[in-house]
């Protein structure tokens, strides 16, 4: 507190504390101490780290982590991947379509040379509520020729993923 002098004419000076300039003062006062506690909290919050991936952890690796798009890589072929595993991939689900004829349908990129046909075998199945086709593939690519026998399924209006592809000997 502050002192204030207070004189009378012909008495001595006599000295009283001031009492702060009153409630306006006070009411300052509280202000700018709200104002320096907002300032050190968002100042504090710009060091704070608070891990929120660590909430959702579910112990596994995730499978992404950046903004680039993985390649596409076929499952019948390493070779096959880009624009020639989307032709192939196409050309698939026509041949494996429960109500396609059953005919051989063919794919070929004229840009990288590959090429192929695949021809369904046998009448679609349900297997763990997809439906599933087994096919036979032929592929021509810049290493090798092979044929190959693979199962698809595709979930209810989804799209045909191949589970599993082995090398297959065409009958003599």
């Amino acid at each position: 507190m502050a002192r204030q002098r207070v004189t009378r004419s012909g008495e001595r000076t006599i000295y009283r504390a001031k009492d702060g300039g009153g409630e306006a003062a006070q009411l300052r006062r509280g202000v700018a101490v709200a104002c320096a506690a907002v300032i050190a909290l968002v100042a504090a919050g710009c060091s704070v780290t608070f891990p929120i991936g660590s909430l959702l952890d579910t112990g596994e690796e995730p499978l992404v982590t950046g903004s680039i798009k993985p390649i596409d890589v076929s499952p019948l072929s390493p070779e096959l991947a880009g624009e020639d595993w989307r032709r192939a991939k196409s050309a698939l689900a026509v041949a494996l379509d429960p109500k396609g004829n059953g005919s051989s349908v063919s794919w070929d990129n004229p840009e990288s040379g590959f090429k192929g046909s695949f021809v369904p075998v046998g009448r679609p199945f349900v297997s763990n509520d997809e439906i599933c086709r087994v096919f036979l593939a032929d592929l021509s690519l810049r290493s090798s020729k092979s044929s190959l026998q693979g199962t698809a399924c595709r979930p209810s209006g989804g799209e045909w993923t191949v589970k599993d592809v082995k090398p297959w000997k065409k009958p003599a």
